[in-house]
């Protein structure tokens, strides 16, 4: 096992290495001149050209980014101008409240979709089956950001039962309690779709795997329905899934830049759309890099887990 721990770490540097080649690049060949953007009416030449060297414009790509790779090994991502902080303190702070809300609606997306899929198999052709796969293809073809309108509407606007918005509310709480109510909305928003994918593909798997002769064999020796399904038939469907579920995890945090803005939560997607419409590069840069890698981390844990359910897939 940790061998192959040791093994995807490895294949995983260039893929980091490439990441922050692919944001750099991204961000330096956008149209547009920052230094003019940044100082808006002051924009003259020689406040561009003053800020331009401050900020390593004048250089060439190459050595821009040999000096910001440099620095962000050394763990400095630059200083936002626009909040006048360093990068890599506002990063950590607003990637703390996206992992709170993508944490959530991970869990959320991998429990029912697991339960929904595994339901939805062993019933086929019920209407239990046909009333989950009805829900999953409105779940899948739903935008999210519509559904979290519909949901602030009702719950918020119509029967005042959540907050519309932020992590806490502005006067008073700020306790647990007061996180989970400003957390069910979005958190429910965010995991539709990939609850709806998982679930769909969960079912596949299962189906798949109780047509399997090992199944028949362990049904004929007496062993009871739920032992079959949940000791035999679940574990080895779980191995196709784990990858989904990575896969979605990444989609999740993705996916946290429009919700955050609709509920007005204070994460890093937040943060992207204001420093975007900020020209803060060095801020944007930071942020997408943090969620790229996380979304890299995030199939890595999936792999290895997958690895340990069952080592031959993967070795």
């Amino acid at each position: 096992m940790l061998h192959y721990i040791i093994k995807r770490l490895l294949a995983i540097t260039p893929i980091l290495f490439g990441l922050t080649l692919i944001v750099f690049l991204v961000m330096a060949l956008i149209p547009g001149d920052p230094a003019t953007a940044i100082l808006g009416a002051y924009a003259t030449p020689e406040n561009v050209a003053r800020l331009n060297k401050q900020l390593g414009l004048d250089k060439t790509l190459v050595e821009q980014y040999i000096i910001w790779l440099s620095n962000l090994l050394q763990g400095d991502l630059g200083r936002s101008y626009s909040l006048n902080r360093p990068v890599v303190d506002e990063v950590i702070e607003r990637f703390q409240a996206t992992l709170v809300l993508a944490g959530t609606a991970l869990i959320l997306c991998s429990v029912m979709g697991l339960l929904a899929g595994i339901v939805s198999a062993v019933r086929q052709f019920s209407w239990v089956d046909k009333t989950i796969t009805f829900l999953v293809l409105i779940g899948i073809s739903m935008p999210s950001f519509w559904l979290g309108l519909l949901l602030i509407m009702l719950f918020a606007v119509k029967w005042q039962l959540l907050p519309a918005s932020g992590m806490y509310a502005i006067y008073g709480g700020g306790d647990w309690l007061d996180l989970l109510k400003h957390l069910i909305l979005p958190a429910i928003t965010l995991a539709l779709v990939a609850t709806s994918v998982i679930a769909r593909l969960t079912r596949s798997a299962m189906l798949e795997v109780l047509r399997q002769d090992y199944i028949r064999t362990a049904r004929a020796k007496g062993l009871a329905e739920r032992q079959v399904i949940y000791r035999h038939a679940c574990k080895t469907a779980l191995v196709s899934v784990i990858p989904v579920i990575g896969i979605q995890a990444g989609f999740v945090l993705g996916g946290a830049v429009y919700i955050e803005t609709v509920f007005q939560w204070p994460g890093i997607g937040r943060m992207l759309v204001n420093a975007i419409s900020m020209r803060d590069i060095l801020l944007v840069q930071g942020g997408v890099l943090i969620v790229a890698v996380s979304y890299v981390i995030f199939n890595l844990l999936a792999d290895i887990f997958q690895h340990y359910l069952d080592p031959r897939l993967t070795s």
